[in-house]
């Protein structure tokens, strides 16, 4: 299941200021539905970038030419 914006900032404040990995979160917030390969990645992005939101030109591009 995706992630809104707004529970990935709640992840982010509790990954840093508590220390919370994916396993305490899925079980401190059963009720979302969250799989452990999505919060691990959302980690992961966390740690490396140090935001949730998506870096720009981080997708494919719009076009392409053959």
């Amino acid at each position: 299941m995706k992630v809104s914006q707004k529970l990935a900032i709640l992840i982010k404040n509790l990954y840093l200021s508590k220390q919370y990995g994916a396993q305490r979160l899925l079980s401190k917030l059963p009720d979302k539905g969250w799989k452990l390969g999505s919060i691990n990645s959302l980690l992961k992005r966390i740690c490396k970038t140090g935001t949730v939101l998506r870096l720009p030109g981080s997708c494919s591009p719009r076009s392409f030419s053959t």
